[in-house]
């Protein structure tokens, strides 16, 4: 069964190298260029389902997952995407079992150091480091620093990420920033708007995502 199961792999990769080039080309040439989303979110799912439906196991399926990161991020650049949002862990993955969860931040932990070899990409972690083992969050900040002056696509790098733990970082950082102002609480529960919160989120500055994709 194993033998059948990397013939058929063999197989389909075989034909996905003749096929899509030719794929690409059709769609990159009926993209209307004025419906070019500015900003793609990418939720890297599915990786241990795919694994299991090929007969391998986990690990397999989180590389095969993070193999495809620099093939997405070279077309998005190719049809005109400025910024890109992989969601690689958030911060319920974080209560999986240890075994899985130390697995899973190797596999990224070796894509980001790829991204940042390629030297092509702006990396930009987004999310709870202070939650991550301090090995892997140094190396997210390492390839955030070896990127940062890169004239080029921007890619957001979602590790311990979880939306209300962003709007709380978020209102936090607007508070601290308030009262060192010299506002009081009452002054800052008066005047706070959406776009206060906005310009203290992760992702500051930066287009909402156009397009969401869930694999």
């Amino acid at each position: 069964m194993e033998h059948y199961h990397r013939r058929m792999a063999t197989w389909k990769d075989a034909v996905r190298r003749v096929l899509y080039p030719a794929y690409e080309a059709r769609v990159v040439k009926h993209l209307p260029p004025d419906r070019i989303p500015r900003h793609v979110g990418v939720m890297l799912d599915g990786n241990r389902r795919w694994a299991k439906s090929v007969g391998a196991d986990t690990a397999h399926g989180y590389r095969a997952g993070a193999d495809n990161i620099q093939p997405l991020l070279g077309w998005c650049e190719e049809v005109g995407v400025k910024v890109v949002t992989l969601w690689l862990l958030s911060t319920d993955n974080l209560n999986r079992p240890s075994a899985q969860v130390t697995e899973l931040l190797g596999v990224i932990e070796g894509a980001v150091d790829s991204l940042a070899l390629a030297h092509r990409w702006r990396l930009h972690p987004v999310g709870a480091l202070d939650l991550l083992p301090a090995t892997t969050a140094e190396r997210l900040k390492a390839a955030a620093d070896s990127t940062r002056d890169i004239d080029g696509l921007l890619v957001n790098i979602a590790v311990g990420y979880g939306g209300r733990r962003e709007i709380a970082d978020a209102v936090r950082a607007l508070l601290i920033e308030q009262a060192a102002e010299g506002h009081s609480l009452e002054e800052v529960a008066e005047q706070i708007s959406a776009e206060d919160i906005s310009e203290h989120l992760y992702t500051k500055g930066q287009p909402d995502p156009d397009l969401v994709i869930r694999t």
